[in-house]
């Protein structure tokens, strides 16, 4: 029998974005609008990595459920938009943690600037979100962003603690991934339901509907360094292994493997030395774990769907179901 996740609509992310251009223009406007700084050099950084491009899920997210909520006006536009800039913070803050030199297919805002620079215009950004969620006025909006953000940083403290850890289970792997990258899009999903006011039971579902599709997101992203191509994915592949995180693919290949694989992937792990990373790779296909991680992604994604039951049908619901299958359908 198919699971949920594999009769979902063949709409592309593309479609969706054309679905809801007007709104993009509206809110790629408000991004701009609000980079803006008498500080040349928080300028410079921060229209470096907005430019960069980026899929912009997180933004798409808040369309699509103040759409399904009635609720697709300017409010929606500036939350979209603050999004947006907390999740680009927190991409400037962990390539410095990381040290990546590579994002989006282009040198990383670290690299290219420095980690001063971008550490200081990660805080920037945080900072003009906080100014813009409050000229929504609605107190539930700020609740929900500011829970979110501290919750971002509690997974990004809770990932440093992890790293070269191959002990790492999979359960604490699960729990960082729905700190770091799920909580934002969790709040995406549930303001388009605060703006609508559509009361605690739409605004619960939607909220679980983007933690999990949030989390099949991060899922696919950790399956493809290790089988994807780094001209797709914009990163180099291997730099999860390179700085030392242990994530289910590995996870599942210790427990999957032989002796001398578990042996591998630890010593891996531990060192992040990439001259083992062909034998690495090779372990993790033998054990079948990037089809372990594909399918605890996909089970991720039939947990969001059941959420949508909260919705009756229209073309929002169509849409959100379309943005669950562009987060397992992905390849870069």
């Amino acid at each position: 029998m198919l699971s949920p996740a594999a009769c979902l609509p063949s709409l592309s992310i593309d479609e969706l974005r054309r679905l809801l251009a007007d709104d993009m223009r509206a809110v790629d406007a408000v991004v701009r609008d609000r980079l803006h700084s008498e500080v040349a050099l928080v300028r410079q950084v921060a229209e470096y990595i907005v430019s960069a491009g980026g899929k912009r899920l997180r933004p798409l997210l808040v369309l699509l459920s103040a759409g399904a909520c009635g609720a697709l006006d300017a409010r929606a536009h500036t939350l979209a938009a603050v999004v947006e800039f907390i999740h680009t913070a927190t991409l400037l803050h962990d390539d410095v943690v990381d040290a990546s030199d590579l994002r989006r297919g282009r040198a990383t805002a670290n690299a290219t600037f420095g980690n001063p620079a971008s550490v200081l215009v990660g805080d920037f950004l945080y900072s003009r979100a906080f100014q813009m969620m409050v000229s929504v006025g609605d107190p539930r909006v700020m609740a929900v962003l500011a829970d979110a953000t501290n919750t971002i940083a509690e997974g990004e403290v809770l990932q440093l603690m992890n790293v070269h850890d191959p002990d790492l289970t999979e359960q604490a792997y699960l729990d960082v991934i729905r700190f770091k990258t799920a909580k934002l899009f969790e709040a995406a999903g549930r303001l388009g339901a605060v703006l609508g006011g559509d009361g605690p039971e739409r605004e619960a579902a939607l909220a679980a509907y983007g933690a999990h599709v949030g989390t099949a997101f991060q899922l696919i992203d950790d399956v493809l360094d290790y089988s994807g191509a780094a001209d797709e994915i914009g990163k180099n592949v291997g730099d999860d292994l390179a700085e030392g995180k242990t994530t289910l693919p590995l996870i599942y290949a210790m427990r999957a493997g032989n002796a001398t694989q578990q042996a591998l992937v630890r010593r891996a792990i531990e060192t992040g030395n990439l001259d083992d990373f062909e034998p690495v790779l090779a372990a993790i296909r033998d054990t079948g774990a990037i089809e372990y991680a594909r399918a605890a992604a996909a089970a991720e994604v039939d947990a969001a769907i059941a959420q949508l039951d909260a919705l009756p049908s229209s073309q929002w619901r169509t849409s959100l179901l379309a943005f669950a299958a562009f987060a397992i359908g992905r390849r870069q």
